[in-house]
């Protein structure tokens, strides 16, 4: 996927977010929010994934770690979702280096615990 595609992809995304956030408002648990979202985009036609399990591979090994984003968004983009009122910078590490161990280049980190969402919303982009 190019780069406009992937931000029309991460637009459309967001948007369902939005529509999430608000039927619900603020104040719900992560779980909750990750599968209206699915919900959501499958209504809009969007394929998406959730608790995809991460390989992690450290020279030629796989470790058993148990790494899973939440949603991955037509195999292209990890949406990983909190609902916090503490912002932690670990948040978008994490998202990064899911990014890396996968080979994708976008990913969004949405808080759903914010009064407006856009306020809760991140891109992480990997550079490779």
């Amino acid at each position: 996927m190019d780069a406009d595609q992937l931000n029309n992809l991460s637009k459309e995304i967001i948007g369902a977010a939005i529509e999430v956030h608000r039927y619900f408002g603020p104040g719900l648990l992560e779980n909750t929010y990750r599968d209206a979202l699915i919900v959501e985009l499958n209504l809009r036609n969007i394929e998406a994934r959730k608790e995809v399990a991460i390989p992690c591979i450290y020279k030629g090994f796989k470790l058993d770690i148990g790494f899973r984003a939440d949603i991955i968004v037509k195999d292209s983009i990890i949406v990983e979702l909190k609902a916090t009122e503490n912002e932690n910078p670990v948040f978008t590490k994490q998202l990064y280096t899911y990014l890396k161990l996968t080979d994708k280049r976008l990913g969004l980190l949405i808080n759903f615990n914010k009064d407006t969402l856009i306020k809760g919303i991140t891109r992480v982009v990997n550079n490779f």
